[in-house]
């Protein structure tokens, strides 16, 4: 069973030749329950996402603010495994035929076995993974395997990256390049920066994958304001906290949808 990095590929190439940005919707697996967090998934996409990343909770997420990390407890407190994950993939792909990546840490991977997690995920009609602490020079099992399963693999650059530096990456990564806004932990912030655009300058140089920015993205204007120089803006933080601040679950379904709505208007200048 092969994965969907071609789908992935498309839905980013189509995104470019409307010009545009891909809209990118960060959503935690078993949040706020796993049955919740597949309908979660389902309303970012048919509020107008392209692209969903899955994020497989961990109890030590390195790069997550505190936003994102709430969402996790809920999770892991519910006792979501790899095998939720795993259907939060495949239920989301089969109801929209949209691209989902999964978002991990790789103590996980490491621990459920390279082979056996890249073929569940290809099984699962999955497009790739996004790595954010598995350095380049250790990655060549996870790309041996990703690569053999048809599943992309998206590594993180960040404004401290040097030239160099991102040039290692983006040769050994494939589906877009992750390109953190600014230096600390996911949330929504006032500005998205200048670090950012200069980040993804400095990217375009090693690479003609596109170039994808998160961190910090969390209302149409920002959007409107990060489309203008990336292929893509990811929103995690804003999207989990729709749903941490709603009364109920319909409510929350709800704002992630409308949020959805709003940010895809953003990345078409609209906003």
């Amino acid at each position: 069973m092969s994965g969907n990095v071609q789908l992935l590929n498309d839905t980013l190439a189509a995104a470019k030749s409307e010009g545009r940005a891909a809209l990118i919707a960060y959503l935690p697996a078993g949040f706020p329950t796993v049955d919740g967090g597949i309908e979660a998934a389902r309303a970012a996409l048919d509020g107008g996402a392209d692209v969903v990343e899955v994020g497989l909770p961990h109890s030590d997420p390195v790069l997550d603010g505190p936003v994102i990390q709430t969402a996790d407890d809920v999770a892991l407190r519910g006792g979501v495994k790899i095998a939720d994950v795993m259907r939060t993939v495949r239920e989301a792909h089969a109801a929209t035929g949209k691209p989902i990546l999964v978002m991990t840490y790789w103590n996980p991977i490491d621990r459920y076995g390279v082979e056996r997690f890249t073929a569940e995920l290809a099984e699962a009609g999955g497009a790739g993974c996004i790595l954010p602490d598995l350095p380049v020079q250790e990655s060549g099992l996870w790309r041996e395997h990703a690569d053999k399963h048809g599943l992309a693999t998206v590594f993180v650059v960040a404004p401290s990256s040097r030239d160099a530096r991102l040039a290692e990456i983006t040769a050994a990564g494939s589906g877009f390049v992750y390109a953190a806004s600014l230096m600390g932990v996911t949330g929504t912030r006032e500005s998205v920066g200048a670090q950012a655009e200069d980040l993804v300058r400095r990217t375009r140089t090693t690479t003609g994958t596109p170039v994808c920015v998160g961190l910090g993205v969390s209302n149409a204007a920002q959007a409107a304001e990060v489309a203008r120089f990336a292929d893509g803006v990811i929103v995690g933080s804003a999207f989990v906290k729709r749903m941490l601040d709603a009364p109920d679950e319909a409510v929350g379904l709800a704002g992630v949808r409308a949020l959805a709505a709003e940010l895809a208007e953003g990345v078409r200048g609209k906003a």
